[in-house]
């Protein structure tokens, strides 16, 4: 077996998974609920939502980071590392003895916006009862960065340490950068993914005041329908998944259990309007593309496509055109796991690689929760009910975020 790609660089493997999402806090029960396609918003627990013109989201539940960093430690960080570093400490757990020089282990997280609850929490306290009441550790745990850097402390890993902010793209970002960090040799091993922890009451008002959410109050568990004629927004979540990334050559070298591998990655821009996709979803086609010729491989090689897939009118249609444009005639099953989790922003792309990974392992593509009769205006064969079982091929997992960012990772199935 060759162990370079066919541009002579490294194929790059997945050798460790963690995950913590509304759809489970380890990966066996989070490819269950996945797989089984049930979804997971119900009414919001962490505080009264009550006041808000939308009161359910998708929550991590059953969580507990003392476990993770100590009493002490785990109230020194905000939400959104608590998750990022449990995901990445079970994903480092479960790929077993790397025997790697620290210096060459790199982090790349992904995060839309950061400690939005401690932000949220000291502004508060700073109205209510003036400056001198605000905590010293607002700032690292309001920083995006923080996960990253806390990730790299806990493990004592030295070598590039870096953290991507875009928006729903993130998370997919951060692990396209970790594949090109092994590509290019710069890192040995690369801890990539993404995290978000924004069902929070300010984050939720301002998603609804701009008619982003589901509004289905009475019935959350149906809020979240990609594709579907009757969606009406997407469902505002949380959560955190990390993957660890190497050259497979030194994944077989070490005897770890692999995965998958990564063997593409597309990255562009819009550069059409701050929220809405561009007409008829041109900058997704453009990214799709890329990412197969970086995988040197023709559209009809594809499995099936893990899609963006928000449940938001202009999303799922734009995306929808775009996945026609890129597969023309011959457009393979698609699903969107965002009907079981809801949209875990900046996580979202690492939540969703993790998914398309696991799908490849049993060759199934788990169904679209909600699906109940797919929109008139998206054209493409939508997988809902129950999983389809479709072999061994690869996957493409989009993810398009605020701003115009655009990220798709080709993933393959682990080499037999």
């Amino acid at each position: 077996m060759t162990l370079t790609d066919g541009r002579g660089r490294p194929r790059v493997a997945v050798t460790g998974l963690g995950v913590k999402a509304p759809a489970g806090n380890d990966v066996d029960s989070f490819w269950s609920t996945i797989r089984a396609g049930r979804a997971t918003a119900a009414t919001i627990q962490r505080f009264d939502p009550s006041e808000l013109p939308v009161r359910f989201a998708g929550e991590v539940r059953d969580f507990d980071p003392v476990p993770y960093f100590g009493p002490k430690e785990a109230r020194r960080q905000d939400r959104v590392t608590q998750l990022g570093f449990a995901a990445a400490a079970d994903a480092l757990a479960d790929t077993g003895e790397l025997g790697a020089d620290p210096s060459r282990c790199a982090v790349v997280t992904g995060t839309g916006v950061g400690g939005l609850e401690s932000h949220e929490n000291q502004m508060q306290i700073f109205f209510d009862k003036g400056a001198a009441r605000v905590s010293p550790f607002t700032v690292p745990l309001m920083m995006a960065n923080a996960t990253a850097g806390v990730v790299a402390m806990q493990f004592g890993w030295t070598g590039p340490n870096v953290c991507i902010a875009t928006a729903c793209a993130a998370g997919a970002h951060a692990i396209g950068e970790a594949v090109r960090l092994v590509r290019d040799g710069t890192a040995d091993v690369v801890m990539a993914g993404g995290t978000e922890a924004c069902v929070t009451p300010m984050t939720v008002a301002a998603f609804a005041r701009m008619g982003a959410l589901s509004a289905r109050n009475d019935e959350p568990e149906r809020a979240s329908r990609p594709f579907d004629a009757d969606r009406d927004g997407f469902v505002i979540g949380e959560g955190a998944a990390f993957l660890v990334i190497e050259a497979l050559e030194r994944a077989q070298a070490r005897g770890a259990k692999i995965y998958g591998e990564v063997t593409g990655y597309g990255r562009n821009a819009d550069a059409y309007h701050i929220t809405a996709p561009s007409p008829g979803g041109a900058g997704a086609a453009a990214c799709m593309q890329l990412a197969l010729d970086d995988a040197g491989l023709e559209p009809g090689a594809i499995g099936h496509v893990n899609a963006h897939g928000t449940s938001t009118d202009l999303n799922d249609a734009a995306e929808a055109e775009a996945v026609r444009k890129v597969f023309g005639d011959d457009v393979p099953p698609v699903t969107s796991t965002k009907g079981v989790t809801g949209h875990l922003i900046g996580a979202a792309g690492a939540v969703e690689a993790m998914a398309a990974l696991l799908s490849l392992r049993e060759g199934v593509v788990p169904p679209t929760a909600n699906l109940e009769r797919i929109g008139d205006d998206i054209g493409v064969d939508v997988v809902g009910g129950e999983a389809r079982q479709i072999g061994s091929k690869p996957a493409l997992s989009n993810s398009f975020g605020f701003g115009g960012h655009n990220a798709t990772l080709i993933l393959a199935p682990a080499p037999s």
